[in-house]
């Protein structure tokens, strides 16, 4: 797999020198995920399309991309030491494989705690809506620490085919190594990609990053997804320290109730160590038909 560009970049605001040609010219399938067709419009390649529906986009890079929208909002601003410590997601319906727009707005300014939320709309539908708490960068090195082990280096985990289990052109466009040890409902993992989030721009760490968290709930099943569904209805993740670096690592857990939900929990890594978790929601339903 050809090396990531869009980690250990400078964002850049800019938008691409292709941004004014014609769709048509371009072809269906770049290298990235999504292509810049305007200011604050996107259209989906091929490499996004989802696991459960494969006309559908995968949640997971829709994150990093508004993760990405995030970044260039605050980039088109004042000058600031802010820096996301909360992004929490809401899906609320159907996430066409279709061009979408990705607004960005400051709900809550400040010097030293911001609040801004993001809504991305498809066919005048909004199909999701994130908002995420900025914190003022302090030094707290002398207190810095977590109870949660590091996680052993992506190189030391075997690959793992993981579209065996998932369909979809966002699933094939990863680079996925899981330990040998998984089993149902318990896994740890390290993901990364050699696509672009968006054709000829440089991503952030943290919008990279985040456009592979999604992937924790394919990571280890506990239910054959041809025989149940379990979609998850939002993603949540908390920050204590900024990720770094082209991979992300997953040690995830997965547990299903008794009435219909189940929630994915995972302690969130990069190469230096944990990073943050992240919680999604699912819902819980076998899938149509005989099983």
């Amino acid at each position: 797999m050809t090396e990531l560009r869009t980690r250990d970049a400078v964002p850049l605001p800019g938008v691409p020198q292709e941004e004014n040609d014609p769709v048509s010219t371009r072809t269906a399938s770049p290298d990235g995920y999504y292509q810049r067709i305007g200011e604050h419009r996107y259209k989906p390649t091929a490499h996004a399309g989802g696991a459960w529906r494969t006309d559908e986009q995968h949640f997971s890079p829709l994150a990093g991309l508004v993760a990405h929208a995030i970044d260039r909002h605050l980039a088109a601003g004042p000058a600031t030491d802010l820096t996301v410590a909360r992004i929490s997601y809401d899906i609320l319906g159907r996430i066409a494989l279709d061009e979408c727009e990705i607004t960005v707005e400051t709900l809550r300014p400040g010097r030293t705690v911001e609040l801004l939320e993001a809504v991305v709309v498809i066919g005048d539908r909004p199909v999701v809506r994130a908002r995420a708490w900025l914190l003022a960068a302090q030094d707290t090195a002398a207190v810095a620490g977590t109870p949660d082990e590091r996680l052993a280096p992506p190189e030391t985990f075997p690959r793992w085919a993981m579209g065996d289990v998932w369909d979809g052109g966002f699933i094939a466009s990863l680079d996925v190594r899981r330990t040998a040890s998984s089993r149902d409902g318990r896994a740890t993992a390290w993901v990364t990609s050699g696509l672009d989030l968006v054709v000829g721009e440089r991503s952030g760490p943290l919008a990279s990053f985040v456009a592979l968290v999604d992937t924790a709930n394919g990571i280890t099943v506990r239910e054959r997804p041809t025989e149940w569904m379990y979609p998850n209805m939002d993603l949540t993740i908390h920050f204590h320290r900024r990720p770094e670096g082209r991979w992300t690592g997953l040690d995830t857990a997965v547990s299903f109730g008794p009435s219909g939900h189940g929630l994915t929990s995972t302690v969130l890594h990069d190469a230096e160590g944990p990073v943050g978790r992240a919680e999604q929601i699912l819902t819980v339903r076998p899938q149509p038909g005989p099983r």
